[in-house]
């Protein structure tokens, strides 16, 4: 676990401890003591961090990825998606945006397919490229089989790297966060914008699993917490457009190898991205979990 969500305009303790930590040989493990313990602290302006959950036991064959290795999905592998930190900016009830506990598990419409917009009490919307998300949730622990009925809390920076419920005007606002169940092919599907890439991270989108939908009320029981990313070339694509001028500075001055939560290898957490800017993308990965 290795998350530097960054911090806009502020540094925090959580933030240079991790940038010492950095520099060791395993600092996902490293990490996993100081976040599981911050997760209970308040957070302090645009500080804070997430928790991790159950690590898994064995190796797979993915650089850098930990689980067990037991069959075949659609990313070529069945294997555990390696666990990550929530970040600074989880709005699962684990830390507090300045104003209070920030909960997005508990708001009344939150289990829904379109993240773009907020649900009350915020009311904007997110602008982007429209994008859709397919992720197929598989059971390594049932030799792969389709996790019907699992849940996916699911939430991203917008076009300009800001985190709704935790940024500065933004703190009422909750949208690109989401819940959905997994159907019976335990595919969760979401319809929402191409995040942005701010300053020391690499584009990514956070999520969190949980056994079923009725347990995805309390971040208590999520399973698994994880990210993932997106290929170069649809990066480099994407923020071509006017729109994204400013992550397109950012992604210059980050890859894959040096970004603190991929740069151990990515080989479970690059989506596939079909489709253009101009069309909207459709995003598809499976992810292994233990239920």
């Amino acid at each position: 676990m290795k998350d530097r969500t960054m911090d806009h305009e502020h540094t925090t303790l959580a933030d240079d401890l991790e940038r010492m930590l950095a520099t060791q040989s395993d600092r996902r493990q490293s990490l996993r003591w100081l976040f599981a313990g911050a997760a209970a602290l308040p957070l302090i302006g645009c500080g804070g961090g997430g928790s991790d959950t159950a690590a898994t036991a064995s190796t797979t064959t993915g650089t850098g990825s930990t689980g067990t290795t037991t069959g075949t999905g659609s990313n070529g592998t069945c294997s555990v998606i390696p666990e990550e930190t929530g970040g600074p900016y989880p709005g699962d009830g684990t830390n507090s945006n300045g104003s209070g506990i920030a909960n997005a598990l508990t708001l009344s419409g939150i289990v829904r397919g379109d993240i773009r917009t907020s649900v009350s009490p915020g009311s904007a919307t997110a602008a982007g490229i429209p994008t859709t998300l397919k992720l197929q949730i598989v059971n390594v622990g049932n030799s792969c089989a389709s996790a019907a009925g699992a849940a996916v809390y699911l939430w991203h920076c917008d076009r300009d790297g800001n985190y709704s419920m935790y940024a500065t005007g933004l703190t009422k606002e909750n949208y690109l966060r989401g819940v959905q169940e997994a159907d019976s092919s335990g595919i969760v599907t979401f319809t929402t914008i191409f995040p942005g890439c701010y300053a020391g991270r690499m584009p990514h989108i956070h999520f969190e699993v949980y056994p079923s939908l009725a347990k995805a009320t309390s971040a208590a029981n999520r399973v698994k917490t994880s990210q993932f990313t997106f290929p170069m070339a649809t990066l480099n694509e994407a923020y071509s457009t006017t729109a994204y001028a400013s992550s397109s500075r950012n992604l210059s001055s980050i890859s894959y190898a040096t970004d603190n939560v991929f740069s151990d290898g990515t080989s479970l957490q690059i989506a596939s991205v079909t489709d253009d800017p101009v069309n909207g993308y459709v995003v598809t990965l499976t992810i292994g979990v233990s239920l």
